[in-house]
Parts: structure tokens; C-alpha cells; sequence
């Protein structure tokens, strides 16, 4: 037991709810916590279940004088209990102090529940609506099933802490007060008092922080940082605010960054995870375009044994009005032997989360194809069969429309259909893959003109040699990919990282293909520019996401499962009211007037 456990005890208890056993009896004892539950057997006999932080332990009360104490609380009130343990006669297997029971002789409130009805059961809390336990997270923390869950967060982030500096990274905080950046999600703007006019952000991430160490000469960094994004929430996504493993590394490439990982992250799914298997290392590594052609996603989940086809020059002149289409995708759900109603239901949930509809047809066991559009199918049957290798028992789900739709569509289906029919998911592991080669640059769907597809900190791949032939004309700029990466684990992108553009002339230049030039870069990231100006180390880095790693490892669908106070869906947090109204002075003193919209 560690030491810090014992100092505690020794001032209000000898021993925590979780730790008596069958040795203990005969044994003075003094217990704290809430009284979980009173079952009454007679007038003078009754049990107790008392629980705190480590366990639970049955009390047996025997005398008139004790029952009339715990007859007059409400269930979690917390006392402090001494008395005398004894072997239970009706022993419990299902819990560690099940062989034994300790008999009250004095019994004093700590601090009495006022309340006679509680919000939910206690033990029972997950089952409680969404809203009652945000409202009341403290009586819903009280659940060991919740509980759990904080404490392993407890523990990976210990262990995540301990491995970095094993591995000679050094713990640096950054500001959480800073200037507002374009990094790709609304900032959280904070007013400076002192600068009427004048606003500080939270930091959507460290990333100019750390980068800026990588020039002060800190060779390598990690902290688990706290990141703020004003964007909607989702079930691997809380808003708000979110913690991460950042960390990077000067003088480092793609290669070193992967190494730490695969080196720092197995041992610890390994330990804490639900699941016994994972991948082995090195990773896979899956160029973008490829995970996008093979699974319809840069998030594949490699559980799924699922993958897309192309069928456009099959399908394109099938007489089939919505495949008058671009771009034609198939999947293939072998050995398939549901109804056509688990079809129909299951392309609706594809439709609902792709925005894009979907098709079938089928091959019955005399080789046919059968159901759906199989009458625009059935002309071209031989060629159907040999594209895409088909055999009785065979479904096929289509998607069509414009490339990026289609894509998309294949993707969810393939989800959406590996997570529903057997045979096609083995869920009881971990799947690793790292996406890379991801474009540097696309066309913004809104604009129309050319933008950074993903982080513009990146190091284009080949440098401003690839830049300058874009330049010329001689390459075709979005075929420039970034030295960028993601790591996915289960179809959950886990961290994104990049060896970085560290170079100002590559970086004024990399700017300049989206029309933004040197005074441009200057006005806003000025810290950057200057120090890379003095001599910046080559340096990379990456940020594995604290709440989502602690989410796949508990095997939890929510994120808010996993955090101690999370808000709702709406970014607010409805146990503490925020965000709230604030006075007429404050905005004063802030400079700050609001207006109602009409």
C-alpha cells in the first residue's frame, strides 16, 4: 500500500472499505464513508453496506441502540464506524472483503444526505439519463463503474509521463493565455482588461510554444496539455477542451518521432487495455491516397475486414439513372445471410451519416444476382462477377455521385456493415496504422482556391525544390504532399503530427501558393518566423490525445465516460451553469458591451 495511503488512515480510519479480509477478525477497527444501502431483517438486526474509495464492507447491526442510528439517515450519508470484525457466516466471493463483516459499536455522522430521494441510483447512475448525471457528475463519480474509468485516466497519464521522460523528454508548461492563431477551429477569446479593444485566446494547441523550444535549444519536449476548440462535440470529440500528449523533438525526423511512439504507447495499451491484442510494431503505414481508394476513410479501422473497390467503368453505363455519376464505388460483405429489411435499415443508418444514398444487389446460391438494382446488374453479370470476385452468398453495397461523396459513402458503409454483420470485425484488439503522405495542399470547397489541406507548419516533401517546380508549372501543386502523419487505432484518429517547415524561405514560399506573402507570414506568426530567422534545428513532433487514448483503452464509445467533469453536447457545463451571465460591471471593466440579436 503506498505510503500516502497509510498517513491518510492512521488520522481518521484504520482501514479503507476495500481491505479487510478473513485474517483481520477479532480485529478493532475504525471505517469511514457512505452509507450505501440499509436492508433491516428485524427489529434490532439489519446490514450495512458502507463504501469508499477502495471498496465496499457489509456492517451488521445488532442492537437497538445502532439501529436507531442508521434508521434515521438517508442512503450516502458518510459516518465514521468502530467496531469489531468478524467471519460472515453467508460468505459474499463476489467482492474482496466478502468473508468478513464488522459489527458497530459506535457510529458517527460525518456529514448527513439531506435528501430522501436521490437524482439516480448510485450503483445504477449509467443508466440514468444523460442530463441527470452531468448535472449531479459528484453523485455520479460515486458509481465504482465511473469511477474506474478517472482512475485509469489516472494512471495512463502517470505512465505516459513516466515513459517520456524515460525516454529524455523534458515536462515544459506553455501559456494558456495567448495570441489568437488560424490553426483550423474557433479560438475561445479571453478579453485583456488592460488592452481595451484587445482579446488573448486559449490555445488550440501548443504548436507554436513547442516549436519555439525546438529554436531555444530544448531538444525534446513533451507536456499534457490542455487544448481549447470552440467546435461541436462527437462521440471521440468533447468540446471545449481536451488534453494531449504533445511532445517534439529537434534535429528529428518522421522516422524518430515513430519510433518513440511505437516504443512509448504498446506497452501502455498493453497494460491498461481492455482488449489482450495489438498490433505489432513498426505499424502499418498507409500513404493517404491509399487509405482513402482501400477504405474510404484517412481513419480506417483495420478490425474490418471490408474494403472499397472502384467500379465506375463497370457501372457507368448500367442504364441506372444515379450511377450517370463520376465516380462508382462497391463493397463486398461475403458470406452475408441477413434479411433484405437488416439491408435496408442498414444503408438508412449509411444514408444518415453520409448525407449520400446507397445501393445492392445480391449473388443467391445458384449464382444469380438477386434484390435491389440487380436488374440493371444482371447485363453486365460476367463482368460484375470478375471485377469484384463475387461467389454465392455475396452482398454488394454501391455508392455514386461526385468523387468526394462517393468516397465517403464507401467509407461509412464500410463501417457501418463490418460493425453489424458477423464475421467481419475483430473487435477485441487494437489496430495501429499510420496514415502518411498526406496532401500539402487542396482546393477549399467554399473558395474555390487553393488551401492548406491540413497543418501549414508542415515541411512540404522534397522541399523548395517541390514548391519552386509548382511554381514553374511543372508539377501540379496539389500532387505536393507533407511530411505529416496521423495515428489511428481502431478508426479513431489518435494524434496528428508533421516534421515541421522550419525553414523561412520554405515557409514564405509555402504560403505564397495560397497567395499569402512574407508580410502576410510575419503579421501572423511573427515569434515563429523571427526565431526560425536565427538558426532553427530540423524538428517534428506529434500529439496523441489524452481522452481519446484513455477512451479506447476502457473500451468506452463516449468521451465523457472518460472525463471527470465533461460538458454536454452543447459545450455547457449544466452542474456548474457555464457559460453564464455576467454583470454589467464586469463588461464594463472589460470594455465589452453585448447585443441581443434580433
Amino acid at each position: 500500500m503506498p505510503n500516502w495511503q497509510v498517513a491518510e488512515m492512521m488520522q481518521s480510519r484504520t482501514h479503507t472499505c476495500g481491505e479487510l479480509r478473513i485474517e483481520d477478525a477479532g480485529k478493532q477497527v475504525t471505517l469511514v464513508g457512505w452509507m450505501e444501502n440499509l436492508r433491516e431483517v428485524g427489529a434490532n438486526l439489519g446490514f450495512v453496506v458502507l463504501r469508499d474509495f477502495y471498496g465496499t464492507t457489509q456492517l451488521v447491526i445488532e442492537t437497538e441502540e445502532m439501529m436507531a442510528v442508521v434508521k434515521e439517515l438517508n442512503k450516502e450519508s458518510t459516518i465514521s464506524i468502530t467496531g469489531l470484525v468478524r467471519e460472515r457466516s453467508n460468505k459474499n466471493t463476489k467482492i474482496p472483503t466478502g468473508e468478513i463483516e464488522v459489527v458497530p459499536e459506535n457510529i458517527k455522522v460525518l456529514g448527513r444526505c439531506r435528501y430522501n430521494e436521490l437524482p439516480f441510483e448510485i450503483n445504477h447512475s449509467r443508466s440514468a439519463d444523460e442530463t441527470a448525471r452531468l448535472k449531479y457528475r459528484y453523485l455520479d463519480l460515486r458509481n465504482p463503474a465511473v469511477k474506474d474509468n478517472i482512475i485509469l485516466r489516472c494512471n495512463v497519464v502517470a505512465a505516459l509521463r513516466k515513459a517520456m521522460t524515460e525516454h529524455g523528454f523534458m515536462e515544459i508548461t506553455t501559456p494558456i493565455l495567448t495570441a489568437s492563431s488560424p490553426e483550423g477551429a474557433r479560438d475561445y477569446l479571453v478579453p485583456a482588461r488592460k488592452h481595451p479593444g484587445k482579446f488573448y485566446a486559449l490555445p488550440q494547441a501548443p504548436q507554436q510554444f513547442k516549436q519555439l523550444l525546438m529554436t531555444a535549444g530544448f531538444d525534446r519536449y513533451f507536456q499534457i496539455a490542455p487544448c481549447f476548440r470552440d467546435e461541436d462535440a462527437r462521440g471521440d470529440r468533447s468540446p471545449g477542451e481536451f488534453y494531449q500528449l504533445d511532445m517534439e523533438m529537434a534535429f528529428a525526423s518522421q522516422e524518430d518521432v515513430f519510433a518513440i511512439c511505437e516504443d512509448v504507447l504498446p506497452p501502455i495499451f498493453a497494460k491498461y487495455g481492455k482488449y489482450n491484442r495489438a498490433s505489432s510494431t513498426p505499424f502499418m503505414r498507409i500513404p493517404y491516397t491509399e487509405a482513402m481508394e482501400k477504405y474510404g476513410t484517412d481513419k480506417p479501422d483495420l478490425r474490418i475486414d471490408l474494403t472499397v473497390k472502384d467500379v465506375t467503368d463497370v457501372f457507368s453505363n448500367c442504364g441506372f439513372e444515379p450511377f450517370n455519376a463520376p465516380c462508382i464505388k462497391a463493397v463486398v460483405v461475403s458470406d452475408f445471410k441477413e434479411s433484405r429489411k437488416f439491408i435496408d435499415k442498414t444503408l438508412a443508418d449509411v444514408e444518415v451519416v453520409a448525407g449520400n444514398k446507397g445501393y445492392w444487389f445480391r449473388i443467391d446460391e445458384n449464382g444469380e444476382v438477386v434484390g435491389g438494382i440487380s436488374k440493371f446488374v444482371a447485363p453486365k453479370k460476367d463482368e460484375v462477377v470478375s471485377k469484384l470476385n463475387l461467389k454465392a452468398g455475396d452482398l454488394v453495397v454501391l455508392s455514386a455521385g461526385e468523387k468526394n461523396a462517393a468516397v465517403k459513402t464507401a467509407g461509412v458503409m464500410v463501417k457501418t456493415f463490418g460493425e453489424a454483420c458477423d464475421g467481419h470485425m475483430d473487435k477485441e484488439q487494437y489496430a495501429f496504422c499510420w496514415i502518411v503522405d498526406f496532401p500539402m495542399y487542396e482546393i477549399g470547397e467554399e473558395s474555390g482556391e487553393l488551401e492548406f489541406c491540413h497543418n501549414p507548419f508542415s515541411m512540404p516533401s522534397g522541399g523548395l525544390e517541390t514548391l519552386l517546380k509548382a511554381e514553374r508549372g511543372e508539377i501540379d501543386p496539389l500532387s505536393i504532399n507533407a511530411d505529416q502523419y496521423d495515428l489511428v487505432c481502431n478508426g479513431i484518429e489518435l494524434s496528428s503530427g508533421a516534421v515541421r517547415n522550419h525553414d523561412p524561405e520554405i515557409m514564405v514560399k509555402a504560403f505564397e501558393m495560397v497567395k499569402l506573402g512574407e508580410d502576410d507570414v510575419k503579421a501572423k506568426f511573427p515569434a515563429m518566423y523571427n526565431a526560425f530567422c536565427y538558426g532553427a534545428p530540423p524538428h517534428a513532433g506529434i500529439a496523441p490525445g489524452v481522452d481519446r487514448m484513455v477512451m479506447l483503452l476502457a473500451g468506452e464509445d463516449s468521451i465523457r465516460e472518460i472525463i471527470p467533469f465533461p460538458m454536454n453536447k452543447s459545450a455547457q457545463d449544466i452542474m456548474m451553469g457555464a457559460p453564464s451571465e455576467v454583470t454589467e460591471r464586469q463588461l464594463q471593466e472589460l470594455h465589452i458591451r453585448t447585443v441581443t440579436e434580433e
